[in-house]
């Protein structure tokens, strides 16, 4: 990890951060974007909005992972496509599977799968690392996901997401018994103020994170419950869940450390995603049915 400290000149004086980032240290603006948001970039110590308009004399400090050039290449990788068009591509991502490469995981993505499958004719709006990609899950967690093809319909569905009208629907079994049938966790998101490798619910500095949840069944002393996201945030509903004092069930970062279920990472599936398809208007629906690591815990839960 590198860091490095600016001072905005007077010159610079109303820029945007994310822009000031983007020109002064050569990066994309979206990676800019996502540095200020996991609090990597902090002004005069305190972390900001990617919109915020600098002043003369700010104090700048941003934390860089230096790594060598990272270039996704295609593999013959199987994959469980759900639905695919000429401007669209949703998958089943399997669990373990980590969605684009980074530091550690070069090869073996889903990217690398997507550019050999569709043969390059991915959306570059994000990108040679992540072509396609709008949203992500996490390596461990199983479900659907929807990748663009074209740049046209990586925007549209980027807007509805960001607009909150393509629903997200995930499937996770969570320790203790929820009393509620039903509720809401709505508690802004941010980087760990002493992990850097995890998410904490955090009031000040911290980015507006809603979940909905819905308990599908209880087993004493787990719950099976059907969770909605409202926004992303990185870790979401594992943090939300942890917060609630109910972690997903093993969880290596955010839950208990034996839990001795029959599951390689977290408990957690995207089960449904609804959507307005970006280029046809149509309303489309896709479901990814639940892998058998997941409903193994499912059982083993019930016979505890």
């Amino acid at each position: 990890m590198e860091t490095r400290l600016l001072e905005a000149s007077a010159a610079d004086a109303g820029k945007r951060f994310d822009a000031y980032l983007s020109k002064e240290l050569s990066l994309s603006r979206s990676f800019s974007r996502q540095l200020i948001e996991d609090g990597d970039g902090t002004v005069n110590g305190r972390p900001v909005k990617p919109n915020y308009r600098l002043c003369p004399g700010d104090a700048i400090a941003v934390r860089l992972v230096v790594q060598e050039e990272l270039k996704a290449e295609p593999q013959d990788i199987p994959l469980d496509i759900l639905y695919e068009d000429s401007h669209i591509i949703v998958v089943n991502k399997a669990r373990g599977m980590v969605v684009h490469p980074a530091a550690g995981n070069p090869d073996g993505t889903l990217v690398n799968a997507l550019l050999f499958h569709c043969k390059g004719e991915l959306s570059g709006i994000n990108g040679v690392i992540r072509p396609g990609i709008v949203h992500r899950l996490d390596k461990d967690t199983s479900g659907v996901m929807v990748a663009a093809k074209t740049d046209e319909a990586h925007r549209g569905l980027a807007e509805q997401i960001k607009a909150h009208t393509a629903h997200r629907t995930y499937w996770a079994l969570v320790h203790g018994n929820i009393v509620e049938e039903r509720g809401t966790i709505d508690a802004p998101i941010g980087r760990h103020p002493k992990d850097r490798i995890k998410m904490a619910v955090i009031v000040k500095g911290g980015r507006e994170a809603v979940t909905h949840f819905r308990v599908l069944k209880r087993f004493g002393d787990y719950t099976w419950v059907e969770c909605k996201l409202e926004t992303g945030r990185t870790h979401q509903i594992r943090v939300h869940m942890a917060y609630i004092h109910h972690p997903v069930v093993n969880d290596p970062l955010y839950g208990f450390k034996k839990d001795h279920f029959p599951i390689e990472g977290q408990a957690l599936h995207s089960h449904c995603l609804d959507l307005v398809h970006p280029v046809t208007g149509e309303t489309m629906h896709f479901e990814a049915p639940a892998p058998a690591d997941f409903m193994a815990c499912l059982q083993q839960a019930e016979r505890r």
